[in-house]
């Protein structure tokens, strides 16, 4: 069917997709901390990243499977941004040298 990607986290599945794919039973699973959510419905699956605001809608069998690689991803993603960040250290946060006297 598709895979549909939305940059904002005020975009948002059509009243169409919503009515179509994202109804009925629904399991909803959290990663990173919360920040990641996946709810998974019978025909669609619906990915929130509230760390970047992408939101992306898999419908169909076929791209459903992709889902929980889309989700590893993610997570490594943020893991690796996270750890990129604590890397670096400004000038004025290193310490002073100790000279010998």
């Amino acid at each position: 069917m598709g895979i549909f990607r939305y940059d904002s986290k005020y975009a948002a599945p059509t009243k169409e997709q919503r009515e179509r794919y994202m109804k009925g039973d629904r399991e909803e699973n959290t990663f990173a901390a919360g920040k990641i959510v996946l709810v998974v419905y019978a025909d669609a699956a619906y990915l929130k990243d509230d760390i970047d605001g992408v939101r992306i809608l898999f419908t169909g069998a076929k791209d459903m499977q992709k889902i929980y690689e889309e989700v590893k991803r993610l997570v490594d993603y943020h893991d690796r941004k996270e750890d990129f960040r604590d890397s670096f250290i400004a000038g004025a946060e290193q310490p002073k040298p100790v000279l010998p006297l």
